[in-house]
């Protein structure tokens, strides 16, 4: 009998912080584990938990912010976006304060301007936070 497999839902979250001299940037954790490489905060959706919990907990875990969540960009689902399994992402825009710290599956962290992100990023991240930017250029009109 062929078992039936779903796609597995994770969380995303664009962190924007203020950073000294009172430029925003968007906060990256550099991965303890495979894929390696600089990514947005997030993980995997517990069972029997909401998105918004997941994606508070995520940002709790891996940069030890508390985080305020302004709404989701959108959700990404090409079974290609994750090397390991097919994942379903929906991405929350947030807002923190503070100094982030590396935690949980984060080897590094970093404050980044857009400008500074000139790096190549773990998934689709790269694609997330181009549809973010362009989300906020055509907001600030």
């Amino acid at each position: 009998m062929k078992k039936h497999r779903n796609p597995v839902p994770t969380v995303d979250i664009i962190i924007e912080i203020k950073r000294e001299g009172s430029s925003l940037g968007i906060v990256l954790i550099k991965r303890k584990n495979p894929p390696h490489g600089w990514a947005l905060p997030g993980g995997f959706v517990d069972y029997g938990e909401s998105l918004e919990e997941a994606a508070l907990r995520e940002a709790k875990e891996e940069t030890s912010l508390d985080v305020e969540l302004k709404g989701q960009l959108h959700t990404y689902s090409d079974p290609a976006r994750d090397p390991r399994q097919h994942t379903i992402s929906t991405v929350f825009m947030a807002e923190s304060e503070g100094e982030p710290k590396a935690q949980d599956d984060a080897a590094e962290i970093g404050v980044f301007t857009p400008e500074e992100i000139d790096f190549p990023l773990a998934f689709d991240h790269q694609e997330i936070l181009a549809d973010y930017i362009e989300r906020k250029k055509r907001t600030k009109h």
